[in-house]
């Protein structure tokens, strides 16, 4: 099974650029034909939350445009930057969120590695949590199939980064969360988004990563003061392959046109010195 993880789209209103300088529409665009263009294409799309970068109706339309061409499954999760009741609206004709209740939370269950989607949204803040009601719903859900490899996904890392300025709004209480992951060894990965780098860790008997943003980076930044700027490196998006013998195996796919690619042999198949 090969996962396309996508993340921090942010798209905004037509005419709007995030942060007066990044035109996140079409880095969504060029990053959806890169995730067509694979080989193989990847079975199912993640975009783990941020997806558009005030919560409006308008937004979510144009989301829900750009995503258009995708030809295989995409799943969404909220970020802090997403209301849940217009993202709900606006892909609710999906049919894996929940018709009703509080959290935009799911499982998806036709593939060879369940996938579980959960929500750490706190409205109206940038940090996440995971309520009693949700770990809770995370712990049924991952009892039930004990056996069955599983990713869950999310927005916010249980995890300090290093880079200050986001580690402040992580996860609140990540050892809630490893507590119950440490429960259920099925758990092959955590995919988060919200930090715009491509980073990984051990966490309680798994590996928790976060992708990077299909279009600008935050500075990588690892001194002790916040300092919250962000950077035009490439966009990039994840791909997870999961196999029997291996388990989930990540690779960072960089958006972009670049020379190559370039072969190690000459014409007559021999090695080059």
């Amino acid at each position: 099974m090969l996962i396309a993880q996508i993340t921090d789209t942010h798209i905004k209103a037509e005419g709007r650029l995030a942060f007066d300088t990044v035109d996140t529409a079409p880095a969504l665009s060029r990053c959806i034909a890169a995730v067509e263009a694979a080989r193989p294409k990847p079975d199912v799309v993640l975009i783990t939350g941020d997806l558009v970068d005030n919560g409006t109706a308008e937004e979510y339309a144009r989301l829900k445009a750009i995503l258009a061409p995708l030809t295989i499954p995409v799943y969404l999760i909220p970020g802090n930057h997403d209301e849940r009741g217009a993202l709900r609206t606006a892909f609710g004709d999906a049919g894996y969120f929940p018709a009703d209740g509080e959290f935009l939370q799911y499982t998806i269950e036709n593939w060879p590695v369940r996938l579980i989607g959960i929500d750490t949204v706190v409205p109206r803040r940038p940090h996440g949590e995971l309520c009693d009601a949700r770990l809770a719903w995370l712990d049924d859900r991952l009892s039930e199939q004990p056996d069955r490899p599983t990713v869950v996904f999310m927005h916010h890392p249980p995890f300090a980064t290093g880079i200050a300025f986001m580690d402040m709004y992580a996860l609140k209480q990540p050892e809630r969360l490893g507590a119950v992951i440490a429960r259920h060894p099925q758990v092959e990965r955590l995919l988060c988004g919200h930090v715009h780098r491509s980073i990984q860790v051990r966490f309680h008997g798994t590996v928790a990563s976060i992708a990077p943003s299909s279009a600008h980076q935050l500075t990588l930044d690892l001194t002790a003061t916040p300092n919250g700027a962000f950077m035009l490196e490439p966009p990039g998006f994840h791909l997870h392959l999961w196999r029997k013998d291996t388990g989930l195996v990540t690779h960072n796919a960089v958006i972009g046109d670049y020379a190559g690619p370039y072969s190690f042999f000459d014409k007559s198949g021999k090695f080059i010195q």
